[in-house]
Formats: C-alpha cells, sequence, structure tokens
C-alpha cells in the first residue's frame, strides 16, 4: 500500500478520525431493507462489485472480491468521456451485523482520499448502507468543479444505496415495490 496518495489510511474505519484536516467529509446512510436475507444479499452484492457494476461503473480488476490489496481502476462514463480513477482496497470487514470494504486513491486519481462502503443490520433488523468519504482534489478540474464534485459525489452515494436496494430485493424475491408498501 506504499503508494496510496494520502496519509490517513483506514480513517474511514474509525470515525473519529473523520474528516482529517484539509479534507471534505461525505457520509450518507441509506436503508436498504430488513433482516438477515437482505444483509446477506447487499453484503454479497457489495463486496463482488455487483453494485458498483449495476450502476454502470466500470470496476477494473483481477480479483472477484474486495480484499485489503486488491487495485481496482474505477472508470465513470463513456468512451472518450470516460474518467478512470486507480484505487487500492485499504480494509475490510465481515463481521456477524457489519460487511463493507475502502478504498484508497492511487497516483493518477483526479480526488485525493479514501471511501468506503458498508451495509449494517441493525438490532432492529434494518438493513443500511452507509458511504464514507474524505477526499480533497488532486488535479486542476478537480478543484475547478469545486461544489460541484462534492454534489456529485452526494448523488453517487445516494445511488449506491437505491441500486443496493434493487440488488438485494432481488436475491431475496422481494420486489421493492413490495417493500414500500409494507408488503
Amino acid at each position: 500500500m506504499g503508494s496510496l496518495t494520502y496519509r490517513e489510511v483506514g480513517a474511514t474505519g474509525d470515525g473519529s478520525r473523520l474528516p482529517p484536516p484539509g479534507y471534505h467529509l461525505l457520509r450518507e446512510s441509506m436503508r436498504i431493507g430488513s433482516g438477515e436475507r437482505e444483509f446477506a444479499a447487499a453484503g454479497e452484492a457489495l463486496m463482488r462489485w455487483r453494485m458498483h457494476r449495476r450502476m454502470g461503473v466500470r470496476m477494473d480488476t483481477e480479483a472477484s472480491a474486495a480484499a485489503p490489496g486488491v487495485r481496482v481502476a474505477v472508470g465513470l462514463g463513456v468512451g472518450p468521456l470516460r474518467l478512470t480513477a486507480p484505487c487500492e482496497v485499504v480494509w475490510t470487514v465481515r463481521e456477524a451485523h457489519r460487511i463493507g470494504w475502502a478504498y484508497g486513491s492511487l497516483p493518477g486519481h483526479p480526488e485525493c482520499g479514501e471511501e468506503s462502503f458498508v451495509v449494517e443490520r441493525g438490532a432492529d433488523g434494518t438493513v443500511r448502507l452507509t458511504v464514507t468519504a474524505f477526499s480533497r482534489p488532486a488535479v486542476w478540474y478537480t478543484r475547478v468543479g469545486g461544489p460541484a464534485i462534492r454534489l456529485f459525489q452526494r448523488a453517487y452515494a445516494r445511488r449506491c444505496g437505491r441500486v443496493l436496494r434493487r440488488l438485494a430485493a432481488t436475491r431475496t424475491g422481494q420486489s421493492v415495490r413490495d417493500r414500500t408498501s409494507g408488503g
């Protein structure tokens, strides 16, 4: 992990260290569903890159699942407008009520920092996805983009929740419509 572009490696796993000085903080938490089956389905979709890929994000990696040290080139956009962001998974967690991972920026990433994706099942059975990130611009166009970049990051995190909710519901056989209508 020597080529990461920031020193605060692992800070998304320890909320007390957020945000590091000089970084913007993003934290979005979205309800995915409830119960053990939805927790397991959401966790599996997250760990095996399915959430990102279903969003249309290109995840170029040789690894079938997130694990510390795995490198991934994240691609957003299409054709010549595709932006590639090289990252490395810096931590993972697989506990009875918590599954997730974080990756950090490598040289060539337009931002400098770390982002985590964690699925948790609360004591009441509620399953939530929390996306936490700290970042700062690493190249001229993210500096110029300023507030617009942060709005994009927030919209991206919320979309992660919507997509993961659909993936978990599909895997458990429950439609999103059934869940929102109380069925």
